[in-house]
């Protein structure tokens, strides 16, 4: 199933954007990710595309989609167009993303010199390999856990150019086997001169991590912090309070879904910054005990 997607303005010019996905009927007719790849190929709308989105490929459960991360690497004269990629668009419906098969993106970074935008959906079986890349400028992982060995990966990339840095750490059950100083040595390790977004977000640590990331080398450089999606509560919060009006290169702060109070989300709201407070969210007991939970995990 091809569905073309309305153009899209990018970087001030109109980019046609289309998605590619395998349904539930057309894998019981035999399409998986392979079959996938030649659907793309064929199609006389990709030398006009300017990103491409990958959906469901079929039993993403089980199956990877390494068949077509490899197809592209093999035509990469066919994608020589192609500027920005989300791999694994799709919603629990198709898949959990705690269930999402990834694959070995290695081959990537030298097929597609010109890419600037990369998603990937899902972190099961994901690596990144040997990250160099010239013209990279936006990174997301969205996922219910990453595994510590992507987030070294990330950390020993050389992407000059990368502008935004956006990471769904999640959570143990589903894959995150690192903990605050995981991060932290992220942030220190990692060189990325060009970064103005800093995403580090849906942890149920989120707390630990806003100070770890108050305290990173990136902090100063940035212009919008993303701590979005996670269990902040009144004491990241108050770390926020006394942070942010020292750092006047942040303009926008991104805390939706928290744990804030009214009177916390009040102060926060006082900043002279754009700060985002939507989906406050409420504990939940259970044996005596108040729990926080990220946003996506399962």
């Amino acid at each position: 199933m091809l569905g073309l997607e309305k153009a899209a303005a990018a970087n001030g010019k109109m980019g046609k954007s289309k998605t590619y996905c395998n349904d539930y009927e057309d894998y019981e007719e035999g399409k998986n990710a392979k079959t996938l790849v030649e659907d793309i190929l064929n199609d006389p709308e990709l030398p006009q595309l300017e990103e491409l989105i990958i959906g469901g490929w079929g039993e993403e459960f089980d199956e990877s989609c390494q068949p077509i991360i490899d197809g592209i690497a093999e035509n990469a004269d066919k994608f020589s167009h192609i500027t920005k990629i989300f791999f694994g668009d799709m919603d629990y419906e198709t898949c959990e993303v705690s269930w999402i098969t990834q694959g070995d993106y290695s081959s990537l970074w030298k097929a597609m010199p010109q890419l600037k935008d990369l998603t990937i959906k899902g972190s099961n079986d994901l690596s990144l390999g040997v990250i160099e890349h010239e013209n990279l400028e936006s990174l997301t992982i969205i996922c219910g856990g990453l595994g510590k060995d992507v987030i070294e990966e990330i950390a020993k990339a050389k992407l000059p150019n990368l502008k935004k840095l956006l990471l769904y750490i999640g959570i143990e059950d589903y894959g995150f086997d690192g903990n605050a100083d995981t991060i932290r040595a992220l942030l220190a390790d990692s060189d990325f001169p060009s970064l103005i977004y800093l995403g580090i977000t849906d942890s149920e640590i989120q707390d630990e991590l806003t100070e770890v990331v108050l305290e990173s080398k990136y902090i100063r450089q940035i212009t919008a912090l993303d701590l979005s999606n996670g269990s902040l509560t009144d004491k990241g919060g108050k770390l926020l309070l006394e942070k942010l009006p020292e750092l006047p290169n942040i303009e926008i702060l991104d805390v939706h879904h928290h744990y804030l109070s009214n009177e916390m989300m009040e102060e926060l709201q006082k900043l002279s910054i754009t700060v985002n407070l939507a989906e406050q969210e409420k504990p939940y007991e259970w044996n005596g005990e108040r729990w926080y939970s990220a946003m996506l995990t399962e």
